[in-house]
C-alpha cells in the first residue's frame, strides 16, 4: 500500500465518525467527542466505504480538533486525499490571478498530479497531519499504539507502517515537517491540511501553525486565501 491509498483509507474510515446523526462509533474507546449536527452539502465530498471503530477512532486521534474531524469526514466522502487537493487548488489559482501572474502553470496539486508525483505529495500531507496532530500533545503511548493498529489493519506494508510510527514518535518541530515541502503547491498543501487539522482555541496550535507558515515561506496572501477555502470546506 502506498501512502495516498493509505489517506484515503483514513479519511474514508472517518465517514464512519460521521454517519446522518453526525455521531461517531461508540464502540471506539479514548475517542474524541464527534461534533454534533447533520451532513454539510460538504459532506458528498469524503463518502467511501466502511472502516469500522478503530478505523474512526484513528482518525480522531490523528485530526484532533472538531474542525480537523469535520473537515476529515468531508475529504473522504469525495475521494479521499483528492479532496484536498481540490481545495488547494482554487485556493492557489484564486492567489495566482490575485497577483496578476500572466499565464501563469496551472497549479499541479495531489490530484491532478500522476502516481509518483502524488506520492511524494501525500507523505507530505500525512507528515504536516501527523506534526499538526501532535501540536498539542495530545497522542500519547496509547493513541499511538490504537493508531498503528489501524494502519496496519488497512494494508500498509512494513516499511510504510515503520515510517509512520517514526513519524508519530518524532519531537515536534515545525521546520523538519517544512522541509518535506519540495515545491510551492506541496507547501500549499501542507499549510492546508494542518489548519484543518488544529484548533483555532489552542494557543499552542495557533503558535504551532505560525512558525509552519515561517518554515514553508508562504506568502501571506496565499495563507489568507487558504484559510478562506479551509472555511469554506469546514463550514
Amino acid at each position: 500500500m502506498n501512502t495516498r491509498n493509505l489517506m484515503d483509507q483514513l479519511l474514508k474510515a472517518g465517514n464512519e465518525m460521521f454517519n446522518n446523526t453526525g455521531a461517531a462509533s461508540p464502540q471506539t474507546s479514548g475517542q474524541p467527542d464527534a461534533p454534533q449536527g447533520g451532513q454539510s452539502p460538504l459532506n458528498g465530498l469524503l463518502a467511501g466505504a466502511g472502516g469500522g471503530a478503530l478505523a474512526a477512532g484513528a482518525l480522531g486521534l490523528l485530526l484532533g480538533s472538531k474542525k480537523g474531524r469535520k473537515i476529515g469526514a468531508k475529504v473522504a466522502t469525495y475521494g479521499g486525499l483528492a479532496a484536498l487537493g481540490v481545495v488547494a487548488y482554487k485556493a492557489y489559482d484564486n492567489w495566482q490571478k490575485n497577483q496578476g501572474v500572466a499565464n501563469a502553470t496551472p497549479p499541479q496539486t495531489v490530484d491532478r498530479l500522476p502516481a509518483p508525483e502524488a506520492e511524494q505529495h501525500s507523505r507530505a500531507i500525512l507528515l504536516a497531519i501527523i506534526g499538526a496532530a501532535k501540536a498539542d500533545g495530545h497522542v500519547d503511548d496509547r493513541e499511538r499504539a490504537l493508531i498503528d493498529q489501524e494502519i496496519a489493519r488497512l494494508g500498509a506494508d512494513d516499511a510504510l507502517q515503520r515510517w509512520f510510527d517514526d513519524q508519530l514518535r518524532q519531537p515536534l518541530d515545525p521546520a523538519r515537517v517544512a522541509a518535506a515541502a519540495s515545491t510551492p503547491e506541496m507547501a500549499a498543501e501542507m499549510y492546508l491540511a494542518s489548519a484543518l487539522v488544529v484548533d483555532e482555541e489552542s494557543f499552542m496550535e495557533r503558535a504551532y501553525l505560525q512558525e509552519l507558515v515561517k518554515q514553508l515561506r508562504l506568502d501571506p496572501a496565499l495563507v489568507s486565501e487558504l484559510d478562506t477555502q479551509a472555511r469554506a470546506a469546514a463550514g
